[in-house]
């Protein structure tokens, strides 16, 4: 379930209070004066076989008694007797209940039992449950406050959603003191049935909602989270402050990857994928809205500070760079503007103090330069209180210097009685005002951030396919054996056969059983050697000194590999051990020693770690997640998140290292974990990142039977490449039916320059000669769970594409099909949109829908043929809707 009967919880036409009461305090007379003094215009009938009437209204001794079907039944009663209501008001017909009681899922076994006895009783009604343990909901618009909080929240267009009742109660208080209000207001509780991921579709489609707040403790289902997080982010801003961010939260695990990869950094891996901004703080959550509210879009993170004290100027940039922004470099010119317009004694650099007694036009100056400074990607003004000049007439002055433009601009005028003026002069004119520079730094840093977030779901990768090759069966020829003889880890030798085959170029390794047998491999190299103790119980191989470097004879092999087993064997005697491998020393003189890896999240699945390696790889702590699948776009992204992206670009006349190997490395990586869902956690450390490629020196592989099979286990769906095959023309003419890649967005223009204005025109609504690169990014990065678009290509060119686009529910999808104008008429169109019907039925979706302007006649007359019927009430004259039943409604 998603949105299904989400109108009956927060639009209702009729409320039902089970558990009313007049005792004073208790949780049902709280919720019970307030649905009735909220301003709700519908009926609500309390519900309470004791009494005769609450809050002077005739009260009900039970549902059955009621005299009409509530749309939502709020249930405050005892937990042992909510899932007999839930069933007995299934049966009348509501649709949405909201189960305040708590004692469930957070009680222990007893408790949890009792919460699935609630999800069982309303299942067979499609009745929807909020909570159960939850403070309830809020909707100011139609005056439903079916809460036990303190006070009402104001209208307005925020919606906030959280699973603690004290956050949300908290954060009420906070609010309607500073008068902020809401369209929505809602405690998840328990989450036994709606959840954060039902929540963000439901607002990112209400028309009341600017912008969506999340407090979470705990997502549940990743990938219905993450698909409607994706969605949503599209839509509005999403702003979320996830709780429980410390390290003792990390998962255990015996690989460096597992050790690096914190339960809160893989949060934070899927708030940035999804498109939303992550704050720390709840004042913070409020500010980053109305920040972002400003519509500007720094386009990166550089910043200059233009302040009337040294001091403040200093503690902004201590806060850019604790916000892992920089500071802007001026240019020659910009510092001449400067000189020009500035006392002797002004900084000369960034920060920009103007001096204590800067004045209106001393501030109009400095903003009019640095506007025009192409290294700074936005300013930060600040004005501190002085008796020498008037912070009221530098607030009017920056306000005439942005006059006309947009651009990003973020102020402080510090204070508090002589900065409330200048303050209100500067929201006023919708420039951002803060009170303090860390605030207003902070505030920038939201701006970047979250341009970020959103490029991210635009970007269009460049076509990748080319780039890497796989074996699949190789792959699976070394871990089969593996799973069959129950072994946890592959060996070394075996994880660089498994890496190799999916291009990732391995060191050469030869694993032998003694010391003479080492000896002999190290004579055949006839160069240097490394050399590892091989075992399978033995992960980290320098703790127990298994790894010897730069053996130059065979002689000194073989003396160190017995020497080596010695100690091995004092260190751990429990250890098997197989023997050693022998593999040519690299050359590192030029090389970065990086570390890939794998772990699999409990509720994220596989996350991708990329970081700086070696052996201090834990202590140095660099790291950046990524959820699978990757794309150039998205592996550069995760590179430039970690320190360790500065070395690779190369320093004190070291070459820069391949990063496009670096980044396809990534992605080699991911596809080998979508691909083998046996692979549970994988190390390449060091990978050794070199001017001219990569290469892995050491890999660990683990494995074992999945939980989830296929893809399942992803919380975001890869691309479906089983859906891939050939397709005829009626001609005989073949072509590859495939779903859409993001990397398609040239070859969607290219199909769309070589069509007519009067097709586009037919198949948008609109004229149109080319997509907007919002407008592309949405039409080839779809989310293949609640999406399909499939693409006919022949010799690298797009003739046609089909697209259904489901509702959150996978009941009812809409389609576009569209035909490169010289492919009409040969039959293409009529076979995607059999194939999407196909598709479509295969999903379970019951019906297909689309809009076709009545002029299209070919468009309806092929929708005819399809089995489409022609509905009567369509809102535009010029528009016919058409709608196909797939199968019966569930």
């Amino acid at each position: 379930m998603s949105i299904r009967h989400l109108d009956r919880l927060f639009r209702p036409r009729s409320v039902a209070l089970i558990g009313a009461s007049r005792q004073p305090r208790s949780v049902g007379e709280v919720v019970a004066r307030n649905l009735f003094s909220g301003g709700f215009a519908g009926p609500v009938m309390p519900v309470n076989p004791h009494e005769t009437s609450i809050q002077s209204t005739l009260a009900y001794s039970s549902v059955a008694e009621l005299p009409c079907v509530p749309d939502l039944a709020v249930i405050a009663t005892p937990p042992a007797t909510v899932p007999g209501l839930v069933a007995e008001l299934g049966a009348r017909g509501t649709k949405a209940a909201i189960v305040l009681s708590a004692g469930f899922g957070e009680g222990g076994e007893a408790g949890r039992a009792l919460q699935q006895q609630i999800l069982d009783a309303a299942k067979p009604h499609l009745l929807r449950v909020l909570g159960p343990n939850c403070l309830g909901v809020m909707v100011p618009a139609i005056g439903l406050n079916a809460t036990f909080a303190h006070v009402p929240a104001k209208r307005g267009d925020l919606a906030f959603v959280g699973q603690s009742g004290a956050v949300v109660t908290s954060v009420l208080d906070w609010t309607s003191a500073r008068g902020i209000g809401f369209s929505h207001l809602v405690s998840l509780g328990n989450m036994a049935d709606v959840d954060f991921g039902d929540m963000l579709d439901y607002l990112a489609a209400d028309a009341d909602t600017r912008a969506i707040l999340l407090y979470v403790e705990a997502v549940t289902h990743a990938r219905k989270f993450m698909s409607a997080a994706r969605a949503a982010a599209r839509a509005k801003p999403v702003v979320v402050i996830k709780a429980g961010r410390s390290a003792a939260g990390a998962r255990a695990a015996s690989s460096h990857t597992g050790a690096l990869a914190g339960t809160d950094a893989v949060y934070d891996a899927a708030f940035r994928r999804a498109g939303m901004l992550r704050v720390y703080e709840l004042d913070e959550i409020f500010a980053a809205v109305e920040t972002l509210a400003s519509g500007l879009e720094p386009k990166g993170d550089r910043l200059a500070i233009v302040s009337n004290g040294g001091g403040l100027g200093v503690l902004a940039t201590d806060r850019i760079e604790l916000e892992k922004g920089r500071l802007a470099e001026l240019s020659p010119e910009t510092i001449q503007r400067l000189d020009a317009a500035l006392p002797r004694t002004w900084s000369r650099g960034n920060p920009i103090d103007i001096i204590g007694d800067a004045g209106p036009e001393r501030y109009k100056a400095a903003i009019n330069a640095l506007l025009e400074e192409p290294n700074a990607d936005g300013i930060l003004v600040i004005n501190c209180p002085t008796a020498i000049a008037d912070g009221v007439a530098a607030a009017r002055a920056v306000v005439e210097a942005l006059a006309g433009r947009h651009a990003p601009v973020v102020t402080s005028w510090v204070g508090e009685s002589t900065a409330a003026e200048a303050r209100r002069c500067l929201a006023e004119a919708r420039i951002p005002t803060f009170a303090t520079p860390e605030q207003a730094v902070r505030a920038f840093m939201h701006l970047v951030r979250y341009r970020r977030s959103q490029e991210m779901l635009i970007q269009v990768p460049p076509s990748v396919p080319e780039l890497f090759a796989v074996n699949e069966p190789a792959a699976r020829a070394v871990i089969a054996p593996a799973l069959a003889e129950g072994r946890g880890w592959l060996t070394e030798p075996e994880a660089k056969s498994v890496l190799r085959a999916y291009g990732v170029p391995t060191v050469e390794t030869v694993a032998v059983a003694t010391p003479e047998e080492a000896g002999a491999a190290a004579a055949r190299i006839g160069r240097p050697v490394a050399l590892k103790i091989l075992s399978p119980d033995i992960t980290h191989k320098t703790d127990v000194g298994g790894v010897e470097l730069n053996l130059a004879s065979p002689e000194r092999v073989r003396a160190t590999a017995e020497r080596m087993l010695e100690r091995v064997r004092a260190e751990r005697p429990d250890a098997r051990i197989d023997g050693f491998t022998v593999q040519e020393m690299a050359p590192v003189r030029e090389a970065v020693e990086l570390i890939v890896g794998v772990v699999e999240d409990a509720l994220f699945g596989p996350v991708v770690l990329f970081g700086h390696g070696g052996v201090a790889v834990e202590v140095i702590d660099d790291k950046s997640l990524g959820l699978p699948p990757l794309n150039l776009h998205l592996a550069r992204e995760m590179m430039s998140r970690t320190r360790v992206a500065a070395l690779l670009k190369g320093y004190r006349g070291r070459p820069p290292a391949d990063l496009d190997a670096i980044a396809v490395t990534l992605m080699k990586v991911a596809q080998l974990v979508i691909d083998f869902p046996e692979v549970i956690e994988l190390d390449i450390n060091p990978l050794l990142a070199l001017p001219s490629g990569v290469l892995a020196l050491d890999a660990r592989i683990k494995v074992a039977e999945p939980a989830l099979p296929g893809t399942q286990r992803l919380a975001i769906r890869p691309y479906p490449k089983r859906l891939e095959k050939e397709g005829r023309l009626p001609d005989g003419r073949a072509f590859l039916l495939r779903p859409i890649r993001p990397e398609d967005e040239p070859l969607i223009q290219a199909m769309l320059e070589k069509s007519t204005a009067e097709d586009l025109r037919l198949r948008f609504f609109t004229p149109l000669k080319r997509l907007s690169p919002q407008l592309a990014a949405r039409l080839t990065q779809i989310d293949y769970d609640r999406e399909m678009a499939f693409v006919a290509e022949r010799e690298g060119e797009i003739l046609g594409a089909v697209r259904i686009s489901a509702d959150p529910d996978n009941i009812e999808a809409e389609y576009a099909v569209f035909v490169r104008s010289d492919m009409k008429g040969k039959g293409l169109g009529y076979l995607l949109m059999q194939e999407m019907i196909a598709y479509a039925k295969s999903r379970g979706i019951q019906a297909v829908t689309g809009k076709v302007l009545r002029e299209n006649t070919t468009m309806l007359q092929m929708a005819t043929e399809l089995g489409f019927v022609r509905r009567r009430d369509s809102e535009d004259p010029n528009i016919v809707e058409v709608r196909v039943e797939l199968q019966p409604a569930a």
